[in-house]
């Protein structure tokens, strides 16, 4: 998302050359749908570095300068064209830009984001609303609490005053992960209840994830199972959350430790 902003701050000013992956074969440094645009003096975005995208940009930059024709498409095979090891072929596309194409771009380039809920502003919510913004998610951040959200976020992190927090629940997303993380312990036996609650009915929250150590997460078994709630409920709860191995209390380490289970979960689907 931070690409875009800079591409249309970018094409306010100058003309561009936006290159895309068009299409890819075997071992390739990035996807296709990848892109990047080049300006006379600045790059923004990336089609994987390296060799291909050091020709690259040398040819947007001579298209730009009127020094040759615009070549269209271009298929390069890696090893040998480049002596690049991945050994794949990518074809990419040239495309001249200015303003006028701005909003366009802008529908054509967005990339689709995974919903998020996270319910909790606390330092280890706030931590990983630093690091989810610069990943492939779009994050809805619920606390009960007034004012509890710094102010300038990213633009796919929304902000929500929910009280009682729980009701928030049966309005998201379908299919998004959920992070629970709230200042109390008892609303987040009550977001999560209310989780539950929603899998059962309509099995669209693919990841509920509460923050906690054993004994919490025995403590709450025990009031679930008092509202009715049994083991295959459980089984839809992951705690603690994030990846195996990772034991720091700093939120910045929890932080990339959950979006990295994030991210697993995600290309799992």
């Amino acid at each position: 998302m931070k690409f875009l902003t800079q591409l249309t701050e970018r094409l306010a000013h100058d003309n561009g050359v936006l290159v895309k992956v068009t299409r890819t074969r075997g071992s390739v440094p990035r996807d296709s749908g990848s892109w990047m645009a080049v300006f006379p003096d600045a790059l923004v975005g990336t089609i994987g570095g390296g060799h291909l995208e050091y020709q690259a940009v040398a040819l947007a930059k001579d298209m730009l300068a009127g020094r040759v024709p615009h070549p269209g498409s271009q298929t390069v095979p890696l090893g040998p064209a480049l002596g690049q090891c991945c050994g794949g072929v990518v074809e990419l596309e040239y495309r001249l830009i200015s303003d006028k194409d701005a909003e366009a771009l802008l529908d054509e380039l967005r990339p689709r984001l995974q919903p998020v809920a996270l319910f909790g502003g606390g330092h280890v919510g706030g931590a990983l609303v630093n690091v989810l913004s610069d990943l492939p998610f779009e994050l809805r951040w619920i606390d009960s609490r007034d004012e509890v959200f710094p102010a300038n976020l990213p633009a796919q992190v929304k902000t929500e005053h929910s009280d009682p927090v729980h009701e928030a629940v049966t309005d998201l997303t379908p299919g998004s992960l959920v992070l629970i993380m709230s200042f109390s312990h008892a609303e987040d036996l009550d977001i999560l209840a209310a989780c539950l609650k929603r899998v059962r009915a309509s099995a669209d929250l693919p990841y509920v994830g509460l923050i906690g150590s054993a004994s919490k997460w025995a403590r709450f078994k025990h009031r679930l199972e008092e509202r009715g709630f049994g083991s295959a409920d459980f089984a839809h709860v992951t705690t603690p959350i994030g990846i195996s191995g990772i034991d720091s209390k700093l939120p910045e380490v929890i932080a990339v430790s959950v979006a990295a289970q994030l991210l697993q979960t995600v290309l799992k689907s």
